[in-house]
């Protein structure tokens, strides 16, 4: 039999000329494979169809025409309403779509469409809200209407109904869709020969709702099979690595946290004691330390890092931005003088910063290749091929998924050639367990739950914001008159056509003609990295009192005198985003507010109350994966396409199936040379699953 090549250019598809082509390959689309996995959004059950004249409040599908389409500004500054009116045979019903005007101009009047939505009572009348429509036509195929229907999502200018024709030209072809996955007996029974053909074709071409989760069912344990088996794999080759054993000394970790003017919490006895006993193997060690927003990862890293250098080795601390490799220095460099102060034979790391700013960098670059600093803070810097190490033994990196995998590589191979240096990857994103257990596999994981005794809790309330004067205002106008500080973030930084939300600089302008006593700041991505330096000491000093921000201020920024952060346009944002920012105030020994201020009518999302009921951050994390995917949360996390489109990680038992497979199968890893396709998946998946 003829097989199918997914590996064959989108050209080779009958229909897909080179401007169909180009638009593709845009998108990212270029293969036959990439057009077959690009799967349906949702899939619409138009058997359920209802006439206008029976319809009743609940998610509804009604088939007719629309016409007195208009679109209209509400007094509500940037919020646009495009209504409609939907006719049957039946009778008729008015339609209603926010801030889309486009949709004005989207429908001819003399179609039928399917139009499914909510029909709900608002503003003292029924309406469809933002219903998704198709046309009847695009939905039928060879002449006959299909009642299950995949619905494609629109990828920049390509139209869903595109993705719909082309598929049906491979229609033909599904059947010729080699396997992918190895038919072992230690697989589940559904993972027989031609499986994967039939699985993608129920999800293209289903018939009933339960075709559509046969395919899906395949194809998530086909995706959990892939990343399971390259964490596994991960494993086996960080096995055969051989590093510098690091043997433990009880005195200069006894004498750091005799110094220290806070006792660790459990959390930070437990993580150290793991650490410390990771670095005394001759196998690198390779443990991620996840805690979250204030948790106290720091002193952790830096009981570990006195280790090392006690026993005559360097270190390096990789941090994303300057901002916070100077925190670390200025932090990490006063407690270690402290202690020598107190303990002159007790001998502390010498500490450097190395950052894209530093003065004298040629003369520095010799110390750390001469071995007279110990233990190296910096940022991308650190990476540059004329910085060498006379001995780098421990690399931590700090919110390690602001790197990729090759900048991560680049700093591991500065150790000697014949060894590779033990990695403590740091992240304040808490990974739900599920995540860990299935992308990790059988990483090394240390977890900081503890808050530090003294930290007052984070009130999060949700506002919208025409509400702002009357109730934010005075809370604001209160918490600066105690000489407090505040956080406000926008998403943009100067207005965007093609976004309502609210700039930074805008809104900075307003800011002062409603605070006059207060000194306004400005940060954002696009200035120079010395002013956005100046910007955060002044800020840390209490020179500005509001500093107006977008999401650069997300991560490791620590200002225990601000204590309220306003997050505009809170909807745009997802919930570990949301979480991160929270966590820049709270971080003192004052009560702490966050205030997540919304626009439109509608009622705040589950995300958002979630936030207000909630600071666990490991609890959202939960929460964000049942909302959002893994997909979406794994590439938050770390540079590279997880693209898990159907898997579910709350689902054990596939995940239970998957890992027995996957595990006897990386028994005997030469067999990948029989699947050269899942070889070149799994390689994917090594890259970005790996933290070395």
């Amino acid at each position: 039999m003829i097989i199918m090549d997914m590996s064959a250019p989108v050209e080779k598809i009958k229909g897909i000329g080179p401007k169909t082509a180009e638009l593709l390959h845009n998108v990212n689309l270029n293969t036959v494979g990439d057009l077959v996995y690009c799967l349906p959004r949702v899939y619409e059950n138009y058997q359920t169809t209802t006439t206008i004249s029976e319809l009743r409040p609940g998610n509804v599908v009604i088939r007719g025409k629309i016409s007195d389409l208009r679109t209209v500004r509400t007094s509500r500054r940037r919020l646009t309403l495009t209504e409609g009116v939907i006719r049957d045979e039946t009778g008729a019903i008015r339609t209603v779509w926010f801030n889309q005007p486009y949709r004005a101009k989207q429908f001819d009047s003399k179609r039928e469409y399917y139009f499914t939505g909510k029909y709900e009572f608002k503003n003292r009348r029924y309406v469809l809200t933002s219903p998704a429509a198709t046309l009847v036509q695009d939905s039928e195929h060879e002449g006959s209407a299909a009642s299950f229907q995949p619905i494609y999502s629109a990828k920049n200018t390509i139209k869903p109904q595109t993705f719909q024709k082309i598929l049906q030209n491979l229609r033909p072809f599904f059947a010729k869709i080699p396997d992918l996955l190895p038919c072992d007996t230690d697989g589940p029974s559904f993972l027989k020969p031609g499986a994967r053909a039939e699985a993608l074709f129920c999800l293209h071409f289903p018939e009933s709702p339960e075709d559509a989760e046969h395919g899906r069912q395949y194809l998530a344990y086909e995706e959990l099979f892939e990343l399971i088996l390259a964490a596994k794999l991960n494993k086996q080759a960080n096995q055969k690595l051989r590093s510098e054993p690091l043997k433990f000394d009880a005195n200069p970790t006894r004498e750091i946290v005799r110094s220290l003017p806070f006792q660790l919490t459990g959390a930070q006895r437990r993580a150290t004691w793991d650490i410390l006993q990771g670095l005394e193997k001759s196998i690198p060690m390779n443990r991620l330390l996840q805690g979250d927003v204030g948790s106290g990862k720091t002193i952790v890293a830096a009981l570990a890092a006195a280790q090392a250098t006690h026993q005559g080795h360097q270190v390096a601390l990789l941090a994303p931005t300057a901002i916070l490799a100077a925190q670390h220095y200025e932090g990490l460099s006063e407690l270690f003088h402290k202690i020598e102060q107190q303990h002159s034979a007790l001998k502390m790391p010498r500490v450097a910063l190395l950052t894209g700013a530093t003065r004298g960098k040629k003369q520095l670059k010799a110390q750390i290749k001469n071995g007279e600093i110990d233990f190296v803070i910096g940022t991308h810097a650190l990476l540059t091929d004329d910085t060498n190490f006379k001995s780098l033994a421990f690399c931590i990196i700090d919110e390690q998924h602001r790197f990729g995998v090759q900048q991560r590589q680049k700093l591991l191979l500065k150790s000697p050639r014949d060894k590779a240096p033990h990695l403590l990857s740091m992240t304040a994103t808490p990974i739900p367990r599920s995540l860990q257990l299935t992308v990790f596999g059988d990483l090394d994981v240390s977890i900081l739950n503890e808050l530090p005794a003294g930290r007052q809790p984070i009130t999060t309330s949700i506002l919208k914001e025409i509400d702002q004067k009357d109730q934010l205002y005075p809370a604001m106008r209160e918490l600066l008159a105690k000489g407090q500080q505040i956080y406000w973030i926008c998403q943009l930084i100067e207005d965007n056509a093609n976004s309502d939300a609210t700039p930074v600089k805008r809104q900075a302008k307003k800011l002062a003609t409603v605070f006059t006593d207060s000194k306004i700041g400005v940060l954002h991505g696009k200035m120079k990295a010395a002013e956005k330096d100046q910007i955060m000491t002044d800020f840390a000093a209490n020179k500005i009192q509001i500093l107006v921000s977008t999401t650069v201020v997300e991560v490791g920024v620590n200002v225990p005198n601000a204590n309220m952060i306003i997050i505009q346009d809170a909807e745009h944002y997802g919930l570990a985003q949301l979480h991160q920012l929270r966590g820049r105030v709270g971080r003192g020994d004052q009560p702490a507010s966050c205030y997540l201020l919304t626009t439109g009518e509608g009622r705040p999302s589950r995300r958002l109350k979630e936030m207000e009921r909630s600071t666990d951050g490991f609890y959202l994390a939960e929460v964000d994966l049942k909302l959002r995917g893994p997909g979406e949360i794994y590439g938050a996390m770390q540079h590279g396409d997880l693209n898990l489109q159907v898997a579910n990680l709350s689902d054990t038992r596939l995940i239970a199936l998957a890992s027995h497979h996957a595990g006897e199968f990386a028994k005997h890893p030469e067999r990948l040379r029989e699947y050269p396709e899942l070889a070149s998946r799994i390689k994917k998946y090594q890259q970005i699953t790996t933290l070395n």
